[in-house]
């Protein structure tokens, strides 16, 4: 459903913001290894979140990446995915075609429509603390 980019930003974001609820700073070889993904790709990852201001960047000795808790309830996962998908997934086509539209709909676009307005409903209804309180509690994972 999402890129692999979009897939390791969340995994990322819901990383540090886990280890900021510690009052920790992650680093970018502990968050690569964390979430599983190759290093110089989830630099490029976290260079775009802080970017978006979704994630602050520290730098120097004891520096590292972090979001302040009182902002975990406030960003949603819909920012996480617009700043490193921009709206394709809310507006896209379900094939992938440019030109679908209402008015020169694909054969999935009816049906891929809802799916599409359910899954923005969920983005834009998710927030980045609420995806942390299941790894807190250990009931949720980012890697196996």
């Amino acid at each position: 459903m999402f890129s692999k980019t979009t897939e390791y930003g969340i995994r990322a974001a819901i990383f540090v913001a886990s280890e900021s609820h510690q009052n920790k700073r992650s680093g970018l070889k502990d968050i690569a290894k964390k979430i599983d993904s190759p290093e110089a790709f989830t630099a490029k990852i976290m260079q775009i979140l802080t970017k978006n201001k979704l994630i602050d960047s520290v730098k120097g000795v004891g520096g590292g990446f972090e979001i302040p808790t009182e902002r975990l309830s406030q960003i949603k996962l819909s920012q996480i995915v617009n700043a490193l998908e921009g709206d394709r997934v809310f507006k896209g086509c379900g094939l992938g075609l440019s030109n679908c539209s209402e008015e020169h709909p694909c054969p999935m676009h009816d049906k891929f429509k809802s799916i599409r307005n359910d899954l923005s409903n969920m983005l834009e209804n998710t927030t980045l603390e609420e995806l942390t309180l299941g790894l807190k509690t250990g009931d949720t994972f980012l890697r196996y």
